[in-house]
Formats: structure tokens, C-alpha cells, sequence
């Protein structure tokens, strides 16, 4: 079976980059396009997401859909299921130090798949790519 990656760069679209006005860059990926601009605060419109938030979002993407297809093959119900990503960075720098992945799951939930689940969701291809000093954590909690 091919890897992820070989399977990537075979179908890799292409990423074109327009400047729209203003600090607005959009990333054309195939048929999709990935808006981002910058707060009013930093001259932009704030009329999307900045790149570093598109970015970490991506974090949290991946997670995401592992964690849904782990409960789809096992005919888990993902109802009220979300995840939640708390960011933490180094202390007067602007690296990050810690990304925390809070998977919320319904109280049917099988406890067995607790830790399974987790395991899964640490796959993901983004996660891999960041620096080996960033603390990742994976946690599953059950909704009040």
C-alpha cells in the first residue's frame, strides 16, 4: 500500500497565490480557494482568516478527520462529537511550545475506543510536519 505522501505527490494540485487588494491573499488549490487577509488593527479588512490561523486550523482539520473516520468504520455515532485546539507558546517568543486537541465525544461513546481514538487522531500528516519540540496532547473527554 502507498503512503500518504507517495500518494500526495503523484495528485499534488497546484497552489496558485492572487492578491485580491488590500492584505488579502487568496490560494487558489484546484477547484477551492483559501481566503486570508490581516486585522484591521495590521492594515488589513479582516474579512478572513489570517494565514497563521488558516494554519493551525489545518492542525485541527487533520485531527478532525481522523477522528471521524475512525467512528465511521466502526459504525460510531459522531453527533454533538467536536474538537477543540488550545495553543500555547513559548514564553516571550513567538514560537509555539504546545498544541492541545480536546476531542469531545456523546456520553455513547464506548470507553474501549478512548485511547484508540486518540491514538488516531495522532496521524495526522500536518501534525507531523511541525518541529519535534512542540509538545502535541490528545485527549478525549466525554460531553457534559
Amino acid at each position: 500500500m502507498k503512503t500518504f505522501y507517495e500518494i500526495w505527490r503523484k495528485y499534488m494540485p497546484e497552489f496558485k497565490v492572487t492578491f485580491p487588494g488590500n492584505k488579502k491573499v487568496d490560494v487558489e488549490i484546484g477547484k477551492f480557494t483559501v481566503k486570508s487577509d490581516q486585522k484591521m488593527l495590521y492594515g488589513g479588512d479582516d474579512t478572513a482568516p489570517e494565514p497563521f490561523t488558516i494554519f493551525l486550523s489545518s492542525i485541527g482539520s487533520c485531527a478532525g478527520i481522523y477522528a471521524v473516520s475512525f467512528c465511521d468504520t466502526r459504525g460510531l455515532n459522531t453527533e454533538g462529537m467536536y474538537l477543540m485546539l488550545d495553543i500555547s507558546f513559548k514564553e516571550r517568543q513567538n514560537f509555539l511550545e504546545e498544541i492541545k486537541l480536546t476531542l469531545h465525544v456523546n456520553k455513547e461513546f464506548p470507553e474501549k475506543y478512548i485511547k484508540p481514538i486518540a491514538k488516531s487522531m495522532n496521524h495526522c500528516a500536518v501534525k507531523d510536519q511541525l518541529h519535534p519540540d512542540i509538545k502535541i496532547n490528545t485527549i478525549v473527554v466525554y460531553l457534559d
